[in-house]
């Protein structure tokens, strides 16, 4: 429900509350909501600049910037780095929340660059290979990768300990899964991420990711949603290599179809929409693999696939008449901090 001044007003005219009481409340609302990321000019503004300057230092790294060296390349990076919190300290006293977690989560980017240069100083880095160029640190895997993913994650830590900023986990979130990656190849000699292994060691992951952006929510008592970012890559990571994984038997594309059925059911209880979105992308695929491999010279499939989509609407309906029981009834089942999660979240 979207709560507007004039509903407030509306409020008070019928007695619920005192005009001074809806000033007040409506005042709240609008600054709390400033601090609420959003589809707003301002909001995307912050965020699209914060990714430019996230992506320049990180996945558009030019080689050029080799030429400065290992000693260059720490000095810039921790100079861009004080700058960088400097800001996120000045923007925080005024109460500019979300830019300064954008550039808190820039600081926390520019830590692998620093470790990178500093790593080429001692030498670290002899014999080429991968680490021969940062710019490969987005592109290769290589075990040597780990000390700066280690680093990054310490730093990250720290930031987001002292800051509290949601957006710092983005930058963690990725490492842990380039970390994922990187540890592989280390203990096994070998790593393709395309792969029959490399597929399924990213889903087990990405579950792994997944549990423990759920942990993260349940612990969770502020209105601030630490956990959005690791479900968001989570939720890639385990689809993605789902969704890429050849089954070469129609049950086993039943499964994947049950499992991406599964995802939205998830996405509706616990309010998160990353989970119904790609579930709906793999439920679509699998229709669309009925229709143009099982069923295509079937005349009936269209009108069964017609009366199943007017089925689901109905249920819709069905739920949203009934939808304070049922969604009782179904809490009952669930776990006691798990049922207090998804009433808190509704």
């Amino acid at each position: 429900m979207k709560l507007t001044r004039a509903m407030l007003d509306e409020a008070a005219g019928q007695g619920l509350l005192d005009a001074g009481q809806a000033g007040r409340l409506w005042q709240f609302l609008v600054e709390r909501e400033q601090h609420t990321p959003g589809f707003k000019p301002a909001h995307i503004l912050y965020y699209l600049g914060g990714l430019i300057a996230i992506g320049a230092m990180s996945l558009f790294m030019t080689l050029g910037w080799e030429s400065f060296g290992g000693t260059g390349l720490l000095f810039i990076s921790m100079c861009y780095m004080v700058a960088a919190l400097g800001a996120v300290e000045w923007l925080r006293v005024r109460g500019l929340v979300l830019p300064a977690g954008v550039l808190a989560a820039f600081a926390v980017v520019l830590v692998p660059l620093a470790v990178y240069g500093l790593q080429h100083m001692l030498g670290l880095w002899a014999g080429g290979g991968a680490g021969s160029s940062y710019r490969n640190y987005h592109y290769y895997i290589d075990w040597r990768w780990i000390f700066m993913e280690l680093a990054t994650l310490a730093a990250g830590a720290v930031v987001l300990w002292r800051y509290r900023m949601p957006f710092t986990v983005m930058p963690l979130a990725v490492t842990l899964w380039y970390m994922s990656m990187d540890v592989t190849e280390m203990l096994l000699g070998h790593y393709s991420l395309f792969s029959r292994e490399g597929k399924i060691i990213s889903a087990v992951f990405g579950v792994a990711m997944t549990l423990l952006a759920l942990w993260i929510d349940l612990r969770n008592r502020s209105s601030k949603d630490y956990a959005f970012w690791l479900y968001i890559w989570g939720v890639l990571t385990f689809w993605g290599a789902l969704s890429s994984m050849d089954s070469g038997s129609e049950f086993g594309k039943l499964v994947y179809c049950l499992i991406n059925v599964l995802m939205i059911g998830i996405g509706a209880a616990l309010s998160r929409r990353v989970f119904a979105v790609f579930g709906g992308f793999g439920l679509a695929g699998y229709l669309g693999h009925l229709s143009y491999t099982v069923f295509r010279d079937s005349l009936l499939f269209p009108v069964a696939l017609t009366a199943i989509g007017i089925a689901i609407i109905a249920a819709g309906v069905f739920w949203q008449r009934r939808e304070a029981a049922i969604g009782a009834g179904l809490r009952q089942w669930l776990p006691g901090p798990v049922r207090l999660l998804v009433e808190r979240r509704a």
